[in-house]
């Protein structure tokens, strides 16, 4: 199971919400691609990126942030957050992203997923953030009627690199993740599925692993706080 260290991005600082609200923002740095530098020197094999701002004003607004992280580190990174156009997605994907993360588009214009995956193989993920099992789109700012299970079955078919599944209600609460939604995700689809929001200790890290079917986690405030050492949970991943 991959573990991917988390930098979501609020006017260009490295910060972490509180269920996703942009109100309860708590900053960890102002220099995300110094904090990228340090996950890569801990041993990550990928990094999460979210460009929060972006989410809400539906076009890239951490740019120059995530152009940073890209010159600083080799490791591969995926963001979401602001993209839902194929230029967009060009874009990023020509600027070094190993993997765009498409939300809100996924919902509203699925056939835009369908053919960005076609057009880059591997390279296009759906994130589906759902409260109590409805997904939740701009931000997590509308909620809507689409259940998570069924919009990730309605692109099994389709290419998509990865399903990054966040529980919002978890997200940033150090409560632990939603282990069993998620593993029920995993299991009603082909496609591998990520973990995110919640992920608070070592504990929560193995108890997805084990599993046997969640493809990997992505953690934020606990490798922050130090709740989670991240060479140490990178080591023990890989030894198990």
């Amino acid at each position: 199971m991959i573990l991917y260290p988390a930098i979501d991005l609020k006017d260009g600082q490295c910060v972490r919400l509180l269920r996703g609200e942009m109100s309860a923002a708590t900053v960890f740095g102002d220099d995300p691609a110094a904090q990228a530098a340090k996950f890569e020197a801990a041993g990550c094999d990928w990094l999460h990126l979210v460009d929060l701002n972006g989410a809400f004003a539906g076009t890239p607004v951490n740019a120059a942030a995530v152009e940073a992280i890209l010159a600083r580190v080799t490791v591969p990174a995926q963001l979401g957050g602001g993209i839902r156009d194929m230029a967009t997605i060009a874009m990023w994907l020509e600027k070094g992203l190993a993997r765009v993360i498409l939300g809100t588009v996924a919902v509203e214009n699925p056939a835009l997923v369908r053919e960005a995956a076609r057009a880059f193989p591997g390279r296009v993920a759906v994130g589906i953030d759902a409260r109590k099992g409805r997904v939740a789109t701009k931000g997590w700012a509308e909620e809507t009627d689409v259940m998570a299970t069924d919009l990730a079955r309605s692109f099994e078919d389709a290419g998509v690199a990865a399903l990054i599944y966040t529980d919002i209600d978890r997200d940033g609460a150090m409560g632990g993740p939603n282990i069993e939604a998620t593993e029920a995700l995993a299991r009603a689809v082909t496609i591998p599925v990520i973990a995110s929001g919640g992920v608070s200790r070592m504990e929560d890290l193995i108890a997805l692993r084990d599993t046997g079917i969640i493809a990997g986690a992505i953690s934020g405030r606990a490798l922050y706080d130090g709740a989670i050492d991240l060479a140490a949970a990178l080591a023990a991943l890989k030894a198990s």
